[in-house]
């Protein structure tokens, strides 16, 4: 279990998973749909800044990388998913991380 963003995760197979209701009243979840991260076990903030970095680089995302899947962030990677033919599930998923050349 982490804390990231606020919130608590719980990694499980390739993937960080919101622990919801861990603590309802005092968590804040930034990302509320699992995160791939691969064989790396990073933490997620560390995945979506790298996925922001790279599409910051490519043209799809013009805000800041701050390691926070917020709506620029899900819309870069909405814009990238159809642009690549990937379902467009605006989160970081693992089609879109092996797309990018960073799954594990």
């Amino acid at each position: 279990m982490e804390l990231i963003g606020g919130g608590y995760y719980y990694g499980n197979n390739d993937y960080w998973y919101p622990a919801w209701g861990y603590n309802p009243s005092a968590e804040y979840y930034a990302y509320d749909a699992p995160i791939y991260v691969g064989h790396s076990a990073e933490p997620p903030d560390r995945v979506i800044a790298d996925v922001q970095g790279t599409l910051q680089q490519m043209g799809y995302y013009k805000g800041d990388v701050d390691g926070l899947l917020g709506p620029l962030t899900r819309q870069a990677i909405t814009d990238y998913q159809a642009d690549q033919g990937l379902t467009t599930t605006a989160v970081i998923d693992e089609p879109t991380l092996d797309s990018l050349g960073m799954g594990g």
